[in-house]
């Protein structure tokens, strides 16, 4: 369910495509460690929920829908389809299973005209993961079309960054910020594009730099936002704001082995433990669920779908960094 009342799922708020698309990616990450047979009766409800949420009239996902199994809505947000495809095209990427990639991958061509449609940064960029992860995969036609088309409009984006103190496209810095990074850094490196990549290696540093506080744990922008030449909000600091940079600093790591890329991969990580600027951990971790927000008096004791999802995708993927440098740097230490 979308929404918790501290940690009991709120009914009154039903379920949403993008924090199924979340969970599916979860149920792919988890399967590394737990084996396929663990996740595959999960994974195979995620599928079939974003199957039942597409309309192919429109060629777009519904996003909200009540606990008894009605749509409230007749198409969401270009941020719920780029969700929807991301996670399948990493079903594409990861599933072990013939019969779900053979959903998977039909629902994603058949949503990819309206992806190539989409203007808002975060949908684009989402999509465009969803294409990198479905060309690995093995797809090819309109999947890498739209991949290249994607990342073209992309780094067009932020070519207009020419202020080196303010290099990004938006007037006010908002949510999930690592992800229009990731996404630069993936096409860049797959397409073999230093244009693209350069871009998304430019932005990240100053991402990193700009939220990293003076005692060198992660503060990222909180829920009042940074307006270009104003104040910084510090507080509320949301969950997926860890988890996107996060994953944008691991991709770069592995396009370019650069060191502190993975410091900034441990700093984001370590914000879900406590190396923030409450001191406090923000993840459950003995639970698996995380609290929805850092506020200057402490924790949000909610934990809804999007921040607990947020956290176990920053928890495997934290993991699977680890295991990558464990030959070179010796074993890795545990996972919270």
């Amino acid at each position: 369910m979308q929404h918790a009342i501290g940690a009991l799922p709120d009914p009154a708020h039903g379920y949403c495509t993008d924090d199924v698309a979340r969970a599916l990616r979860v149920d792919l990450l988890h399967q590394r460690e737990l084996g396929w047979a663990a996740v595959a009766a999960s994974a195979g409800r995620h599928v079939s929920f974003l199957a039942e949420a597409f309309l192919p009239s429109a060629g777009r996902f519904r996003n909200f829908r009540a606990v008894d199994g009605s749509w409230l809505d007749n198409g969401g947000s270009e941020d719920c389809q780029g969700r929807a495809l991301q996670a399948l095209g990493e079903t594409v990427l990861l599933a072990p299973d013939a019969r779900m990639v053979a959903t998977a991958g039909p629902l994603l061509e058949q949503a990819l005209p309206a992806a190539r449609e989409l203007i808002a940064l975060r949908a684009r960029a989402s999509s465009l993961l969803g294409c990198a992860a479905a060309v690995r995969g093995g797809m090819g036609g309109e999947a890498e079309t739209t991949l290249r088309l994607l990342a073209a409009r992309l780094e067009a984006t932020f070519r207009t960054c020419t202020d080196p103190s303010w290099p990004w496209p938006e007037p006010v810095l908002t949510y999930e910020n690592g992800l229009p990074v990731q996404a630069l850094v993936v096409a860049g490196a797959q397409l073999g594009d230093e244009k693209i990549l350069d871009a998304g290696l430019r932005t990240l540093d100053w991402l990193v730099e700009s939220q990293t506080a003076p005692a060198g744990h992660l503060s990222s922008v909180g829920n009042g936002w940074w307006p270009r030449g104003g104040v910084r909000s510090r507080f509320d600091q949301q969950p997926i704001e860890a988890t996107a940079l996060l994953l944008a600093a691991q991709a770069a790591f592995a396009a370019t082995g650069r060191s502190r890329y993975l410091r900034a991969v441990e700093q984001a990580y370590g914000w879900f433990l406590g190396a923030n600027d409450g001191g406090i951990p923000v993840a459950a971790a003995d639970r698996g669920a995380c609290f929805d927000a850092l506020t200057p008096n402490g924790v949000n004791a909610n934990q809804g779908a999007e921040s607990t999802l947020v956290w176990l995708i920053a928890l495997e993927s934290v993991r699977l960094s680890r295991a990558a440098t464990a030959i070179a740097n010796g074993p890795a230490a545990p996972v919270a």
